[in-house]
């Protein structure tokens, strides 16, 4: 069996929507160590079986040479631990663990969980951050997409050219998140948005739609789950106490996430970008309409018009209209929605398709190390 040392940014992704991963390749006899930021909540690692250590990286910091130290750290850990295979996962660890595998000749897979916000806007930095990720990717065993749009973009580029993989997002755990029986609309229709409180996530439209909408809707709800990360929404936040129409819910763990769910008669999603929008594979998985940004990573998940509704990104009017459109629909509709949702779920997104597709590379990267 292999050593696979998994580089990540932080707990929570990891925990949240890889978990089945890791416990597969314990399960297969695999030996696993994590590298993570250091927080109290790693033990959920440890008490599976993995070996956790610990690397200093911030996912918000904007200064790739201040945080080059981690290729050092990086390189320290693979010198040590001798691992066979080292996965990566979103931006940072995919730029700093690539760079420090090739270094130690180790193979490496990586996964692109979207292309970050860093890369919608043109400036140095952009230029900066593709730079460091072609060079990263350069010697990958793979390098896993989960949307064709950001494969297209990095292959346009020059940004990878070696072998690639498409995967269904993140994929979505169908048993946490089961099928849940439809709401009545008798009384009030709840419309959740689920993720962190941040400008590329849309609030801004988001909130322009709400005060159009609750005026014309009184049996219309909105929950919000997420943590504030931009300051700037803690003033919508405020004013949302005396309002029962809005209902702000902070941050929640995976399962009372699913409760608000399954309360509610759909989750609304107006990102900016995305790898593979997971709270809209959540959402379908229990049955819940959805209404999302016609982009890269929500588009794939819904069936426009048969599972959910799509709008134009950044546009506050748009969203209003969807919003409307889903109103006028009938609740039987919405029955039929939610069922159709969960069907394109089980036969597209469950998340056994990523583990399948992951365990494949790690049996092709162990046999040529085997071979050499």
């Amino acid at each position: 069996m292999s050593k696979i040392l998994i580089i990540a940014n932080d707990y929570k992704t990891l925990a949240n929507f890889r978990m089945e991963l890791i416990e597969r390749f314990i399960a297969q006899g695999h030996e696993v160590v994590i590298s993570v930021p250091e927080d109290e909540r790693n033990t959920a690692f440890t008490e599976r079986g993995c070996k956790v250590i610990t690397a200093p990286i911030s996912r918000h910091g904007t200064n790739p040479l201040s945080e080059l130290k981690l290729i050092r750290i990086y390189k320290q850990q693979i010198k040590e631990i001798q691992p066979d295979c080292v996965l990566t996962f979103t931006v940072k660890p995919n730029i700093y663990g690539s760079i420090a595998a090739a270094a130690k000749k180790i193979p490496y897979i990586n996964n692109v969980t979207g292309l970050g916000s860093v890369l919608q806007t043109e400036s140095l930095l952009k230029k900066l951050m593709l730079r460091l990720q072609k060079y990263g990717y350069r010697k990958s065993s793979c390098v896993f997409f989960q949307n064709q749009g950001n494969l297209d973009y990095f292959r346009e580029r020059g940004i990878v050219k070696g072998h690639t993989e498409l995967l269904p997002g993140s994929g979505v755990n169908l048993s946490l998140h089961s099928f849940s029986d439809y709401p009545s609309e008798a009384d009030s229709i709840d419309i959740a948005i689920i993720s962190r409180l941040r400008q590329d996530k849309g609030y801004d439209e988001f909130f322009k739609m709400t005060k159009r909408i609750l005026p014309e809707y009184p049996k219309v709800r909105f929950h919000i789950v997420g943590w504030i990360e931009e300051e700037s929404y803690q003033m919508f936040v405020d004013e949302m106490k005396d309002n029962p129409q809005m209902i702000y819910h902070g941050e929640l763990t995976q399962p009372e996430v699913h409760d608000v769910i399954s309360t509610c008669h759909c989750v609304c999603h107006p990102s900016y970008h995305e790898g593979m929008a997971n709270v809209l594979m959540e959402a379908a998985a229990a049955g819940r309409p959805t209404l999302a940004s016609d982009i890269p990573g929500c588009r794939e998940v819904i069936d426009d018009g048969k599972t959910g509704l799509t709008f134009a990104v950044q546009d506050a009017e748009a969203l209003t209209e969807a919003v409307r459109k889903f109103l006028a629909q009938s609740e039987e509709e919405h029955r039929r929605m939610g069922k159709a949702a969960r069907e394109k779920m089980e036969h597209e997104f469950d998340r056994e398709i990523v583990i399948s597709k992951y365990l494949k590379e790690i049996e092709a990267v162990t046999a040529q190390k085997v071979e050499v």
